[in-house]
C-alpha cells in the first residue's frame, strides 16, 4: 500500500504527529465520503478501510459479500486546533442519510450502514449529542428515526491501494454521497 496520501502527500498510516486526533466514520460508499473529508480544512490525512466486523483481514470483496459484518469507513486524522470533532460530525450527519439502515440510496448491504466508531468516551459523548440534536430535525423534515450505529472502534483494516483517494485518481468515478437536506444543529455541549 502507498504510504502517502495521493492528494496531500501526508502519511495515511501511523505513527501520526502527536497533536493530531483520529476519527472513523461510515457513511455509505467510502470513496465520496473520503473526498468530503480530505477537502475539509484541518483534516491532515484520510484513508479508507473496514471495521465493525467479525472476521480477520477483510478485503473489499469479502466485505461486499455481506458475510464479514464490516462497514466501509473513512479514517481521518485531524488537527483539533483547526477543526473540531463537532464540525466533523456535522459533516457526517449532513452528507448522508442516517435513517436508511443497511444502505445508502442504491448501495445496499451492511457495509454501507451509517456508523460512528469511537476511540474514547469524549467521541462517544459527542456522537450521541450530535445524534440526539439531529434526530428531531430529521423527523420534522419527514424522515424516519436515525439508525446510525455508535460503537467502540475495533481493528481498522486499510483497503487496498487502488481504493485509497479513489476519486482523486478517478475523477469521474462513482460517488453516491448525498444528504437529506436537513441541517444539523451546532453549538451544543456533550454532557460529561
Amino acid at each position: 500500500m502507498t504510504a502517502n496520501h495521493f492528494v496531500n502527500f501526508n502519511p495515511i498510516a501511523p505513527p501520526f504527529p502527536e497533536h493530531l486526533e483520529t476519527l472513523v466514520l461510515g457513511l455509505g460508499c467510502y470513496w465520496g465520503a473520503e473526498r468530503k473529508y480530505w477537502e475539509t480544512p484541518g483534516v491532515w490525512t484520510t484513508a479508507v478501510g473496514f471495521t465493525g466486523g467479525h472476521t480477520d483481514q477483510p478485503d473489499y470483496y469479502s466485505v461486499c459479500s455481506g458475510q464479514t459484518g464490516h462497514a466501509e469507513v473513512v479514517l481521518m486524522v485531524f488537527d483539533p486546533t483547526e477543526v473540531t470533532l463537532e464540525e466533523l460530525l456535522v459533516i457526517f450527519w449532513e452528507n448522508h442519510d442516517p435513517t436508511q439502515g443497511m444502505r445508502q440510496g442504491n448501495d445496499v448491504g451492511s457495509q454501507y450502514r451509517s456508523a460512528i466508531f469511537v476511540a474514547d468516551q469524549a467521541q462517544r459523548l459527542a456522537a450521541e449529542a450530535t445524534r440526539d440534536a439531529y434526530a428531531p430535525v430529521l423527523i420534522e423534515a419527514g424522515h424516519g428515526p436515525i439508525t446510525t450505529e455508535i460503537s467502540d472502534l475495533g481493528v481498522f483494516t486499510y483497503a487496498s491501494e487502488p481504493h485509497q483517494q479513489y476519486l482523486a485518481k478517478n475523477p469521474d468515478g462513482y460517488c453516491n454521497l448525498g444528504g437529506t437536506g436537513a441541517s444539523c444543529p451546532t453549538g451544543f455541549k456533550a454532557e460529561r
